[in-house]
């Protein structure tokens, strides 16, 4: 536990994120009143796995991590991915 590395962020940078989350977030309100259809839920979607990676990323340390648990946090998005298919695949074929 001694040799534990510390990784310490500055306010600028937490700042200029939360900047950047906040624009995402404008961005979603507006494209969802823009009314496009399918393509909004789209857009949403990307726009949200985004800040997802933003929010990982930064405030949760893991460009600082081992790639092991780089490999793993992957790992639990692809298996979300797999679960989300498979049940549209389930509510497809009743």
């Amino acid at each position: 536990m001694q040799n534990e590395d510390v990784h310490v962020t500055s306010y600028f940078s937490h700042s200029i994120v939360l900047i950047f989350l906040l624009i995402l977030t404008t961005i979603t309100v507006t494209v969802a009143g823009l009314h496009i259809g399918a393509y909004s839920a789209a857009a949403a979607l990307i726009i949200a796995s985004i800040k997802v990676r933003t929010v990982i990323t930064y405030f949760m340390h893991l460009k600082t991590e081992s790639k092991f648990l780089k490999l793993l946090v992957i790992g639990v998005f692809v298996l979300f991915g797999l679960v989300i298919i498979i049940t549209f695949i389930d509510y497809l074929l009743r």
